[in-house]
């Protein structure tokens, strides 16, 4: 027994209510083709471009690696300006990749280049638009967002794998306690299921997006990337409409943020080690029990 992979509903466009009725509510990922269509950003977004209006800038990179224990996850690993590090994703494969890029700030103009998809639902957090670049060979760890916002992923200049699984099966995928990532040891995309037997039979989503194609992943779901190609992705985030995902959001952020924050600050490695080992506690008894069911 593996993984079973369902494959996610796509649509060219779609209305309001149809959105809600069979995805919003029932939080369902859902593939848009030509959600982007219109956005001069389709056309115009290009690796060169990008370099010619924000070469100059300095990001921060980070790879493959298995997050340090004493650091915040998603440390940097290092830095360059913007304009070196698209021309390396363009020549040869690398693992270095982006992560959370508010270029908007530095290039507001670019603004004028998406459009927000109101049409569909509100709650959106105009003042948050993010952007993600990666090499060929970079992966995005298993995790879902610490302040559980509705994602809108748009992708850009060449291809990208997508695994998803709905939050309930949390436990099971080995969850960090006091995090929002898995453990990790496995390989989402081909993991030992002798070694890490509570993965056997978790169902999720396999996606591969293409230029253009918007994404939709609903509040708490577990999202792993891998860039096929050199190319980047711009992320809109929108609240649920519900107070009670609010509350949860806040809970997240306390617990999953501050609170994880001061105990590794405080006990170092030997509280990480002490989570991955409660991680495969957790979900071994989980498997064993049939949860979920």
């Amino acid at each position: 027994m593996s993984f079973i992979f369902k494959s996610v509903d796509t649509v060219d466009t779609i209305s309001r209510e149809d959105f809600k009725k069979n995805y919003l509510d029932p939080r369902k990922p859902l593939i848009i083709k030509n959600l982007s269509k219109d956005w001069p950003a389709r056309e115009k977004w290009t690796l060169d471009y990008f370099k010619e209006i924000a070469g100059d800038l300095q990001v921060d990179l980070v790879d493959n690696s298995k997050a340090d224990p004493s650091k915040a996850i998603n440390a940097k690993l290092a830095s360059m300006k913007f304009g070196d590090y698209l021309d390396l994703i363009k020549r040869e494969p690398t693992e270095l990749r982006i992560f959370f890029l508010n270029l908007f700030k530095h290039s507001p103009e670019l603004l004028k280049d998406i459009k927000i998809p109101k049409e569909l639902m509100g709650g959106f957090i105009e003042s948050m638009p993010a952007m993600f670049f990666g090499g060929t060979k970079a992966i995005t760890f298993l995790h879902y967002d610490i302040d559980l916002p509705h994602l809108f992923h748009t992708h850009f200049g060449g291809r990208k794998h997508i695994i998803l699984f709905d939050n309930k099966w949390k436990k099971r995928l080995y969850c960090i306690p006091n995090t929002t990532y898995a453990l990790e040891d496995y390989d989402v995309a081909n993991p030992d299921f002798e070694k890490f037997p509570a993965l056997k039979g978790v169902e999720g989503y396999e996606v591969f997006l293409e230029h253009g194609d918007t994404l939709f992943m609903p509040t708490g779901m577990w999202h792993w990337m891998r860039y096929i190609d050199g190319s980047f992705s711009l992320t809109l985030r929108a609240w649920d409409k519900s107070l009670s995902r609010k509350m949860a959001s806040l809970c997240s952020l306390f617990m999953h943020g501050a609170v994880d924050s001061l105990l590794k600050m405080t006990f170092k490695a030997k509280y990480a080690h002490w989570r991955e080992k409660l991680a495969v506690t957790i979900a071994e008894k989980a498997y064993r029990n049939g949860n979920p069911k």
